[in-house]
């Protein structure tokens, strides 16, 4: 653990934020969570935190110690000048430069720079962030190049010393529910399995074994391959 070291998790409600939390609450003295409701069409992850924020403690008394307040921002101003297939009903494809219509401009960069401003005031060094540049649809703003340079300017822009962790960047889906069965064991992940969404659809009414969503929208997909991977390694 890094002692005295405080952190401000990035947590939507979905698979990579919730295990990105138990990262945080592994290695922090203090974690507080932050969630941006900006008009999407899967905003049932907003509703699933809380359950999760609830009963994530209970795996371990320390992580109760140690986790802080919630924080919800209300960042509707993106969803209205976002024209794509999370923010408005229409029909998941890719666009012409090859990006998927699931990307939604300025989302990373407005996420960190308005959680920095919270942990800024709440004296929180470390932004946590679920971006991934391994399983992921090519989002620019979840690269690594683009969060090392996001992490200079808000220090440059705001007099601190912040760090933006990305704890998921360089492994799979698969890895990342190894990682939940490390820091958790098996109540980490069915948790997760349970209680977090992902599915860009907003389904939640039809349950998998690797939990809720419609099954074939492109995070649906990423999640269900990686958890049939995960439980294919952990039986040999």
């Amino acid at each position: 653990m890094n002692s005295g070291e405080k952190a401000l998790v990035l947590f939507s409600g979905g698979q990579d934020s919730a295990t990105c939390l138990a990262w945080a609450l592994e290695r922090f003295s203090a974690v507080e969570t932050v969630a941006f409701d900006y008009g999407q069409r899967h905003k049932v992850e907003l509703e699933c935190r809380e359950e999760f924020l609830a009963k994530v403690v209970e795996i371990k008394p320390e992580w109760k110690a140690r986790l802080g307040p919630d924080h919800k921002l209300d960042l509707s101003v993106l969803g209205k000048i976002s024209e794509t297939s999370l923010t408005q009903e229409a029909e998941i494809a890719l666009r012409e430069d090859g990006l998927p219509n699931t990307f939604v401009p300025g989302r990373n960069l407005l996420f960190f720079t308005l959680a920095a401003a919270v942990a800024y005031r709440r004296q929180l060094r470390h932004l946590v962030g679920g971006m991934c540049e391994t399983d992921f649809s090519g989002y620019p703003d979840c690269r690594d190049d683009t969060l090392k340079s996001l992490q200079v300017t808000l220090n440059l822009g705001m007099g601190s010393n912040c760090v933006v962790d990305t704890p998921l960047m360089w492994i799979d889906k698969a890895s990342t529910w190894q990682m939940a069965a490390d820091l958790g064991g098996g109540q980490l992940v069915d948790l997760i399995r349970t209680s977090t969404h992902t599915c860009y659809l907003g389904v939640r009414d039809q349950e998998h074994d690797w939990g809720f969503g419609c099954g074939h929208c492109p995070a649906c997909d990423l999640r269900l391959t990686g958890y049939r991977k995960f439980v294919a390694v952990s039986r040999t």
